[in-house]
């Protein structure tokens, strides 16, 4: 899909579209059950997060969006988030 393609279906992308996208990539399931494959997650996500960008989504309602502030500086290794992998 070239990226003019991409931002048109964004544009067009209705609200019930954009609430099955997000819940589809939360459960990577498709609503039949059908697992998303790696592409299709990705694809997806991406799309969730132009919508929100594009229709002013508040930032508490985003993909992502962590309660709380960031601390700069962890106190303890019990405190701090570890990425794995």
């Amino acid at each position: 899909m070239n990226e003019m393609t991409f931002e048109r279906m964004i544009q067009q992308m209705t609200p019930t579209i954009y609430d099955s996208l997000k819940q589809a990539v939360a459960l990577r399931k498709w609503p039949d059950g059908q697992r998303l494959s790696d592409e299709q997650t990705e694809l997806c996500l991406e799309a969730v997060m132009r919508y929100e960008i594009a229709h002013n989504v508040p930032e508490h309602e985003r993909v992502g969006y962590m309660q709380g502030s960031c601390k700069s500086q962890a106190a303890s290794d019990e405190d701090s988030i570890k990425w794995m992998n």
